[in-house]
């Protein structure tokens, strides 16, 4: 499963390699509420999905179901203190693994292929990747025909809240859509680029939704 936003639109314009990772995924969520609106514009209702938000349902069901768990991605002390804090809110579940990569890390390259072997041995069934993109759903896409018995989901910065390493906006933030807001002021060094091409890719996608629009009314008629 991936979370699309708008940084991935810009990311797989310019990756070909991040485009077909993407195609490759089974599921894909919306991870940022402009994918939402343009979606919805164009005839489609989504609702979002952050995939921040996907890990407490995911670990509940794996408590339940006695499917183990991984982690793969962040640093060591934060995916420790991740696995301590879900462990205590779901009680059984298994924590299998948790793998964090050094900088550099290739998401297809002999690295790789090292995690491939760690997770096949640690006895997972779900795996969480914080690897940011387009690394984790690179590294998705290389694994899961390696690993059927392992479902991947791409979560970003998710295991870095559980943990407490990073802190996510309010709440009354995020309902009033405005959680890229709060980024850009807590860290406008690492935000401010990135959401500058976001912003300049919205006119071509918002035409691209009313087209889509007009041709799904011309269908429909």
């Amino acid at each position: 499963m991936a979370t699309l936003n708008l940084d991935h639109v810009v990311k797989m314009r310019a990756l070909p390699d991040f485009h077909e990772a993407y195609a490759n995924h089974s599921h894909i969520t919306a991870d940022g509420n402009p994918i939402v609106w343009l979606s919805r514009l164009s005839g489609h209702q989504i609702d979002l999905v952050p995939g921040s938000e996907l890990i407490d349902p995911i670990c509940d069901m794996a408590a339940s179901l006695d499917a183990p768990v991984a982690f793969l991605g962040s640093t060591e002390a934060s995916l420790a203190e991740a696995a301590r804090v879900l462990k205590g809110r779901y009680p059984g579940l298994t924590v299998a693994t948790c793998i964090s990569p050094p900088m550099g890390f290739d998401a297809t390259g002999p690295m790789a292929d090292a995690c491939i072997e760690q997770l096949a041995a640690s006895g997972a069934r779900i795996c969480f990747l914080a690897l940011g993109a387009p690394k984790q759903e690179l590294f998705a896409s290389y694994a899961a025909p390696k690993l059927p018995q392992i479902g991947f989901l791409s979560i970003g910065a998710g295991p870095d809240f559980v943990s407490g390493v990073q802190t996510r906006a309010p709440k009354i933030v995020r309902k009033l859509a405005a959680e890229w807001l709060w980024r850009l002021a807590t860290n406008p060094a690492r935000f401010a680029g990135r959401y500058g091409k976001c912003i300049a890719l919205l006119p071509g996608l918002l035409r691209d939704a009313l087209r889509a629009r007009a041709v799904g009314n011309k269908r429909g008629q």
